[in-house]
């Protein structure tokens, strides 16, 4: 008996730890995506949109007042975009949006947004 329940604890041993290696790995790969606001230039055409227009509300699938990205924490915006991505975050179009993006595109779009200023030649502070 003791056989069987010391091979046992030996596998969720292993197991506990294997799930905690694949867990540093993902974060470890997140960590190293950098994101460039260059790059994020040519991304962010479906965001315009609905964020580039001044004081826009959308009427479905609720009357929303679309927020301005522009100047926003480039974390802040990587984060949103994840949970959109995932569904963590409920609206239905953002969500259709950020399944379609990359790791790289949302930290690429992010930077570009996050880089923005009220003096930025075209800028998108929608």
């Amino acid at each position: 008996m003791n056989r069987f329940v010391g091979k046992h604890v030996v596998i969720a041993a292993m197991s506990v730890l294997a799930g905690f290696a694949a867990t540093s790995a993902a974060t470890a790969q997140a960590a190293d995506i950098l994101g460039n606001a260059k790059a994020g230039q040519g991304k962010v055409a479906m965001c315009i949109g609905c964020h580039g227009i001044p004081d826009y509300r959308t009427a479905y699938p609720e009357v929303y007042r679309v927020p301005m990205l522009g100047g926003q924490n480039q974390t802040y915006l990587e984060n949103a975009l994840h949970a959109y991505k995932k569904g963590d975050r409920h609206f239905e179009t953002m969500h259709a949006i950020a399944a379609s993006l990359s790791d790289q595109d949302i930290a690429d779009i992010a930077a570009y947004y996050s880089a923005q200023t009220s003096s930025s030649k075209n800028n998108p502070d929608k």
